[in-house]
Formats: structure tokens, sequence, C-alpha cells
């Protein structure tokens, strides 16, 4: 055999590299560090002679000579992963990638059911960090997703309407105890913002009517809503949260809602799959199965804004 290839470990590594343009990013959907991705690189590098990425400010660069590479590898990946996903849903495993908040507050729960009364029928979640939810089917191993989209899919793949994207101000359960809020106290809260762009903020508040008297300016900034719903419950401000994903722990008492008012963001949640991938009547009782999870919800009585 020979041996002229690079260690695939550092191949995969360079892939996620150049596809997010991040060492951070890389590392975080392969679960290493951020070092792990540096040494991987280095290697690559040095097998081939040569530097594939460059620092510009805070860009990550590629070279020609990674360009070059780039095209091969993925289509590398790409046709061991068809190679191995026919014997993947033979198994009876679907590979799932969701985004980290959806799993941790909703979706890793209602998988584990699934399994208990779905026997033989396996679910490999893999979650991610998206700023927005995406997946590439062709690229990625998995066979389903559950994005946060506008619903504007490609025409070869299935998708299930799950529940609507509700944002609503969340705050630590003491945040009650005090006098009812209204602007002029909001005005004077910190703002906690889940997203770096602090777009579900202004969404909030332009439906509110409120942009002229809240402003945006300061406050903590996180890369997930799951980040700054824990900052919020440990009392640090209020935050942007979805009210469905906060249902349970406002029921618990372990978050309050300091303005019972919900606006509709415009994007929903749905489970996504590619027609032509096998397991499809596997994807059909899971797709049910959420469906039916979401319909048997208790979501708190608040005002919901369109």
């Amino acid at each position: 055999m020979s041996r002229t290839l690079p260690p695939l470990y550092a191949l995969r590594a360079f892939e996620a590299a150049a596809r997010h343009s991040s060492f951070t990013r890389a590392a975080e959907e392969l679960s290493i560090t951020q070092s792990a991705v540096s040494r991987h690189i280095r290697t690559l590098e040095e097998h081939f002679a040569c530097r594939l990425f460059r620092r510009n400010g805070r860009n990550l660069q590629l070279t020609e000579a990674a360009r070059e590479l780039l095209p091969g590898v993925r289509e590398g990946f790409s046709a061991l992963e068809r190679a191995c996903s026919a014997l993947m849903a033979e198994e009876g495993i679907l590979r799932m990638k969701a985004p980290s908040t959806l799993t941790m507050r909703w979706l890793l729960a209602r998988l584990s059911r699934f399994r208990h009364l779905q026997v033989g029928n396996e679910v490999q979640l893999t979650s991610a960090w998206m700023d927005i939810d995406s997946v590439d089917f062709t690229q990625e191993p998995f066979d389903c997703a559950v994005l946060l989209s506008h619903g504007h899919f490609p025409p070869e793949w299935e998708a299930t309407y799950l529940f609507p994207e509700w944002l609503i101000p969340v705050g630590a359960p003491t945040l009650l105890d005090d006098a009812p809020w209204d602007a002029e106290r909001l005005a004077g809260a910190e703002l906690l913002h889940p997203t770096p762009d602090r777009r579900d903020w202004r969404r909030w508040l332009e439906r509110m009517d409120l942009s002229d008297r809240v402003s945006l300016k300061g406050g903590q900034v996180f890369d997930t809503l799951e980040l700054g719903m824990i900052a919020a419950a440990r009392g640090y401000g209020v935050s942007m949260g979805d009210l469905l994903m906060v249902a349970e722990d406002v029921a618990q008492g372990r978050l309050s809602l300091p303005w019972r008012t919900a606006v509709v963001s415009g994007e929903n949640y749905y489970l996504v799959w590619p027609k032509t991938r096998p397991g499809g009547e596997r994807m059909r009782r899971l797709s049910d199965f959420l469906q039916g999870e979401v319909q048997a919800m208790e979501l708190p009585d608040v005002t919901i804004l369109e």
C-alpha cells in the first residue's frame, strides 16, 4: 500500500478548518482542542512542505496550495461517508445534527424517550455550534438534522415542521420579587446577548416598539442561547430566550419571565433529511414522534405577537 498519504485525522482537521475559516470552530466540530487542530495542520504542512493557512488579522485564509488541495480532500471524505452510510443505515442508526441549545434544552430528552419507546431505532446525535443553522448532506456524515430556518430547503430534501421560534426575555426567579417590569426597568437592566450580532434582542424590541427606549449597547455577549439563559438563571442579567425551550425551566422555577410577551421571530425548527437517504421509514417514525412531543408540551401563559 502506498504510504504517500498524510494521516486522515490531519486531513479531516484541514477540511474542517478550511470550511469554517477557523481553528476554534473546527475544534468544536471535531471535539478536540484548538491546539490539536493546529498540530494536525502543522503535520500536513510538514508533509507537503508548504503553508496551508495564513492569518490576516482575525481572518484565516487559505494559501494557493490549500485551495488546490481542498476539493480533492472534500471529495475523498464524501466518498468515504457515502460508502459507510449504507452500513450505518442497515444497523438502524440515524445520524443527526442539531444546534447545541436545542439539544440541551429540548431534543436530548426527547431522543432518549424515542430510543426507549422505539427499540432498535437508534439516533446518534451530534450537537454543533452554528451561528446560522445549516447542514451539507454531501459533505457531512449525517442522515438528518434539526435546523432553525425560514424553511427554504433544497428540493431533494424532506422537511417536517416542528415548532416556531418565540423570543421572550428570561431571567432569574428573583427578578419577579420587585416591582412589575416596564420599559424603564428594562432599560436599566443588564441585557445579556445570546447572539454576537444582538439580533434576538433587536427583533423583540422592534416588535414591542421599544427600540428607542431600550439601548442595545453594552451587556455581555454570548455565542448561544444556552449560555445566555444560563447566565440569566444565575442572576447576571436578562437574556433573550426561546419560549418552548425555557418552558420546563419556568415551570420548575429555575427561570422566570419578567416580561410575559413573546415575539415570533419568523424562523421555525424543522427536521430535514435527503429524500434518497436510506432509512426513510425510520425517519418518518422519528418525525411523527417529535411532532407528538411538541403537541404534548405545556407552555407558559404568555401573549404571543405575530
